[in-house]
């Protein structure tokens, strides 16, 4: 598993691709997609159509990892969020529900 940060942000491609893609293919969907640099040492989720399957693109300091984790049963419930905490993104590749939930106070 990647150890993460506080400082990495996790970044989810909201539309589903093709997963064929390897290095060079991800990292153009993070430049054209997400706007952002694909060797800023943030990690980069992808998924299929049928959100069975996931693929992330992480820049390491002297290179590019691509890793991909299939579910035999079920999907993922993917977030509708576009950035993840490092907690969310365990709990994603998990095969756990992420929601946020308004902070609350006491009165």
């Amino acid at each position: 598993m990647i150890a993460l940060s506080s400082a990495t942000r996790v970044f989810v491609s909201q539309d589903p691709v093709d997963l064929r893609k390897s290095f060079s293919g991800l990292q153009g969907l993070v430049q054209d997609q997400l706007h952002q640099d694909p060797l800023s040492g943030h990690v980069f989720i992808f998924t299929n159509r049928n959100r069975n399957r996931l693929k992330l693109l992480y820049w390491d300091g002297s290179g590019l990892w691509v890793a991909t984790k299939r579910l035999e049963a079920g999907r993922f419930n993917w977030p509708a969020l576009e950035v993840l905490r490092p907690e969310e993104f365990q709990a994603l590749v998990g095969g756990l529900e992420i929601v946020r939930r308004e902070p609350w106070y006491r009165k």
